[in-house]
């Protein structure tokens, strides 16, 4: 037997390009396994192999082989793909975006969001197995009529994270910093809110910590939106908070020791690993209770009201740099919710998934 998987794009440092090379790992275990991509960034060119060459490198199929397809956006290439092969699809679920906040930006991105969710629709008769990574997914799985439908946590290898050597030159770049130290990761997209947390910063230090800094690290994946951004920090004459673009591991590791808060102001997620890297790293952590971030979180951080403003926002970031039990308290509990998401658990969990429908 043969389990290989499918992504539209294939980028580091990406969630679920992340996932794919981790499950990888333990599917290699069974059988032949490979990941797929229609687009594949340069550095991941000998890990990840093109999907128009997926016949090469596949054995010969038998009825038992199985098809991963990681479902996050529309590609009618891809789609046509999935809708052809012998395989049984298995589709994995890690949630489209709502298009609607991108169209001012990049219409075109936010069709193929659109596109996205109506081949999901459609491809509900054609998998004999759904795995979404939290429970806010398989909802929406299960609304579109998918029959069966399952959790399967991600697989978080958080010794490994722990384990990254930090980048010398960035850690001595960081350690000049004077002043606390807010932390955001991940893609600058209109739905993750970096313009509220921009607002809510401009508070922070306007009124309550004037020496605070906000390094915003993730990749500029709508050039429109990430200009509209540095313009806006420009207006509020933010010189304290920096976009840090796509880092790599090590530089990656190097923020995170040197965070004293995380923070999200996202509006729509169907996971948010951010938030249980941040609880591998001991640092305390503050997001707004949309979606699936209430379960990712649990009681581990400080979550906010949907409807919160900027001023809210400010004012929890405050408490929390100013309150050392507090802090103390958020990074126990951070440390406790790790157990949720135990790597070994969950590679167990999720072969048990695949291999019941063998």
């Amino acid at each position: 037997m043969q389990i290989h998987q499918v992504l539209v794009t294939a980028s580091p440092g990406d969630a679920i390009t992340n996932s794919a090379l981790e499950l990888r790992k333990l599917l290699r275990q069974v059988g032949p396994s490979e990941v797929f991509a229609r687009y594949i960034h340069p550095d991941l060119a000998d890990q990840v192999r093109r999907l128009d060459d997926y016949d090469r490198h596949r054995a010969n199929w038998t009825p038992n082989d199985l098809l991963l397809f990681h479902a996050s956006i529309g590609e009618p290439h891809v789609y046509s793909f999935i809708s052809e092969r012998p395989e049984r699809l298995v589709l994995v679920y890690h949630n489209i975006s709502p298009a609607a906040p991108f169209l001012p930006y990049d219409p075109a991105f936010a069709g193929l969001l659109e596109a996205g969710r109506q081949e999901l629709a459609a491809l509900r008769d054609r998998a004999v197995l759904a795995l979404a990574d939290s429970q806010f997914n398989a909802d929406e799985l299960i609304e579109l009529g998918y029959r069966d439908v399952r959790v399967a946590r991600l697989i978080i290898d958080v010794d490994r994270l722990r384990q990254i050597e930090p980048e010398p030159q960035m850690v001595e770049w960081l350690d000049r910093i004077e002043g606390p130290v807010l932390l955001f990761v991940g893609q600058l997209l209109p739905h993750k809110r970096p313009d509220l947390l921009l607002k809510a910063f401009h508070v922070l230090v306007t009124y309550l910590v004037p020496d605070a800094h906000l390094l915003m690290v993730g990749t500029n994946r709508l050039p429109g939106y990430a200009e509209a951004l540095e313009l806006f920090r420009r207006e509020l004459n933010l010189g304290a908070a920096s976009f840090r673009g796509s880092l790599s591991d090590p530089a990656w590791a190097a923020h995170f020791r040197r965070a004293d808060l995380f923070v999200s102001a996202s509006e729509h997620e169907g996971f948010l690993v951010p938030l249980i890297e941040s609880f591998a790293f001991d640092v305390p952590t503050i997001a707004r209770a949309h979606a699936a971030i209430p379960e990712t979180m649990g009681d581990a951080g400080v979550l906010l009201p949907p409807e919160d403003d900027p001023i809210l926002m400010a004012e929890a970031m405050a408490e929390v740099l100013g309150d050392a039990s507090l802090r103390s308290t958020l990074v126990a509990r951070g440390r406790k919710r790790l157990e949720v998401f135990d790597p070994d658990v969950a590679r167990a969990a999720l072969l048990d998934h695949l291999l019941s429908v063998v």
